[in-house]
């Protein structure tokens, strides 16, 4: 049964992601009978072209992609090598992590109630700085550029990238690299470009062209911070596929394709600036140079890393303050009084749409959980590490473009009779959940002393009571923390669950997003906050278990 696991989970991983483009191909070429498309042609791509701003819609999400990686990258690069090993960097370090759990959502609610014309930044400002007696007519949030938007992005991206980052330092041993470099005459940031990141980038690079791939297609995030006219690219896909004229499935389909290309091309793109970076990092280094503007990189790196840290922190603050706001007029730093009357009224409708998240979530994380400790055992028994063939195959949905091929799963389910249903919306995080959780497990678990199985064996165990007793106790704190991120990812997901369930499943992430053009602060600020509410009670449940474990241990072996 175990050699039928990794078959199994690669299916669960690529074979919707397959489907999905299949399912989005026929249509885009004109090819559905029921929708009355009965032969191939390329008039949904005409019609496409023919979009009024399709173009800036296109230049868009690559524009704003294209930089929200590049900032997260470089400040994360950058901020490591100014300041690895030092106690700042173990506390921002401490700080950044409990942040990757904070779905996008929720982050880019709170950054637009800190700047926005009304936003608590404004309201502190005012009017004793500004003279503002109302909030200015200035387009922060939505402008053309897609500027916050970008800022929102990189705020998100830095602790994932941060924390890739970190996992990948130790196989590079960082510290004692730089400190040869140090001896040969290097500056700190100089040495541990030198050094360091020529051996930790070949790892960190599937995460890096992942974070391109979501950013140049985003949607819940360019839905809250993003420009309306023209919107991003993947934006408009949503709103034509959601239409009710269904002869815009086709269009729709037809951009879905250009989308993947769109982020295929910023891939390539950035590959391209690898290529160029490498060779003038070579002609930097035979240039005998021993130092890389070494306080201007660690002033700005160091100022961006806290910045968008305490934004983030700060808009989470606010996204708890405002749920809980009674009148809040500008330019009012603080509201008049706190009062749990929004609380109370839509606490039945919260309530749906947690249980609706949870019933999603919970099995979905048991079954990736369980086929990633299948294929984790499966290798242990075998005794051969496949790490380096599937790592590519295990990126794959996180690199193709959610709304290529969701579109097409979509159609897929509605031809299966599936659509609009909770088995049919769990399939589909399926795909997202189990790449995450099988990369948080794989190297906890491939880190367990074999020598503890084999003393087991030695001593009569099976392999099956060496699983359960030995390798699976020593392995809890990490399937409890890669369940925590399952659940986190599967609460985040947004496209998925709109397309894929018609619109007729809702859960936090779904509400919270729909309210966004609302302007209902106080219930924006509720879901946010249950959307970020539910991570972090998964990630605090992860953190007793081993705790509760132990408590239980004498017990256990008394029964044993």
């Amino acid at each position: 049964m175990l050699r039928l696991a990794p078959v199994l989970a690669l299916a669960l991983m690529l074979g919707p992601v397959a489907a999905g483009l299949l399912g989005t191909l026929l249509p885009a070429a004109g090819y559905v009978p029921v929708l009355g498309g009965t032969a191939v042609s390329l008039e949904p791509l005409r019609m496409l072209l023919t979009q009024p701003g399709i173009g800036m819609s296109a230049a868009l999400s690559l524009g704003t992609g294209l930089v929200a990686t590049f900032g997260a990258f470089a400040a994360v690069i950058l901020f490591t090598a100014a300041f690895e090993g030092t106690r700042f960097f173990r506390a921002l370090r401490r700080l950044l992590s409990p942040l990757m759990a904070v779905p996008h959502a929720a982050a880019a609610f709170g950054l637009a109630f800190l700047i926005a014309p009304s936003g608590f930044a404004m309201r502190l400002l005012s009017p004793w700085a500004t003279g503002f007696q109302r909030p200015p007519d200035l387009l922060i949030v939505g402008d053309p550029l897609g500027l916050t938007m970008t800022l929102g992005l990189m705020a998100k991206e830095i602790p994932f990238l941060f924390l890739m980052l970190l996992a990948a330092l130790p196989q590079a041993d960082a510290l004692r690299s730089r400190r040869v470099a140090a001896s040969l005459g290097y500056a700190p940031v100089a040495a541990w470009l030198t050094t360091v990141l020529p051996r930790v980038y070949p790892q960190i690079r599937l995460p890096v062209f992942a974070v391109l791939a979501y950013a140049t297609s985003v949607v819940d995030v360019a839905l809250i911070l993003g420009p309306t006219t023209p919107p991003p690219l993947a934006v408009r896909l949503t709103g034509w596929m959601n239409d009710p004229d269904l002869s815009l499935r086709f269009m729709a389909s037809a951009g879905a394709l250009a989308q993947l290309g769109l982020s295929l091309l910023a891939i390539l793109v950035w590959m391209i600036g690898e290529r160029l970076a490498a060779k003038l990092g070579r002609r930097w280094i035979e240039s005998g140079r021993r130092s890389a503007a070494e306080p201007l990189a660690a002033a700005l790196s160091g100022t961006a890393m806290v910045a968008l840290a305490g934004a983030m922190l700060a808009g989470l603050a606010l996204l708890a303050l405002w749920s809980v706001a009674g009148p809040w007029r500008f330019p009012d730093p603080l509201p008049h009084h706190l009062t749990l009357r929004a609380w109370t009224m839509h606490a039945h409708a919260a309530g749906d749409a947690i249980a609706v998240t949870i019933a999603i979530a919970l099995p979905v994380v048991i079954v990736a959980i369980a086929l990633a400790l299948a294929c984790l055992e499966g290798e242990t028994r075998d005794g051969r590490t496949i790490r380096h063939r599937s790592l590519p195959l295990l990126y794959l949905p996180l690199i193709v473009p959610q709304i290529a091929f969701v579109f097409g799963l979509q159609v897929l389910f509605l031809m299966a009779g599936l659509h609009d249903t909770l088995l049919a919306v769990a399939l589909g995080h399926m795909v997202f959940v189990l790449p995450y959780v099988f990369l948080a497990l794989s190297d906890p678990w491939r880190a367990i002393d074999p020598r503890y199985g084999h003393m087991a064996g030695a001593l009569g165990a099976s392999p099956a009571r060496t699983f359960w007793r030995v390798r699976l106790p020593l392995a809890r704190k990490a399937v409890a923390t890669a369940a925590a991120l399952g659940f986190a990812v599967s609460v985040a997901q947004y496209l998925p669950t709109l397309l894929i369930g018609g619109g007729r499943i809702s859960t936090v992430t779904t509400e919270a997003v729909a309210l966004a053009a609302g302007g209902n602060r106080q219930l924006v600020g509720i879901y946010a906050l249950l959307q970020m509410l539910l991570p972090f009670a998964a990630f605090l449940l992860a953190a007793a278990v081993p705790g509760i474990a132990h408590r239980r241990r004498p017990e256990n072996e008394a029964t044993a």
